[in-house]
């Protein structure tokens, strides 16, 4: 069983276009919490628009603008999930922003489905 201290919280923020998952993002990364969080954002189009718009700041971020998380770049987004999960000790916490078209079950089903993968082969 994995302790408290080698969990990573992940956060999924979710919701029609232009419902405010930016402007979140945004507010918790001007927050003064301490913690140094991963962002991966989900763009459907092949020009990232949000990107912009997150504020500049020293955290990780991976834009995925190559398709929508919950069908077409499920692969990406695990093989993201490996790759900080294998630098866990680089951050506090991750957050995926997804498209405004994505359905958030397959996008859990698959941040589920790689938590288990890389502790089967941590």
């Amino acid at each position: 069983m994995n302790s408290d201290a080698d969990r990573v919280p992940i956060t999924v923020v979710t919701g029609f276009l232009g419902a405010g998952k930016t402007t979140l993002i945004n507010y918790i990364l001007k927050g003064n919490h301490g913690k140094k969080i991963a962002i991966i954002e989900n763009e459907y189009g092949e020009v990232g628009i949000d990107d912009a718009l997150v504020l500049e700041t020293k955290e990780d971020i991976y834009e995925m603008n190559n398709g929508c998380l919950c069908c077409t770049v499920r692969g990406d987004l695990i093989r993201i999930l490996n790759k900080l999960l294998r630098r866990r000790n680089k951050f506090d916490y991750i957050m995926i922003e997804t498209t405004g078209l994505a359905n958030p079950a397959p996008v859990i089903q698959t941040v589920l489905r790689a938590l288990s993968n890389m502790r089967v082969h941590a």
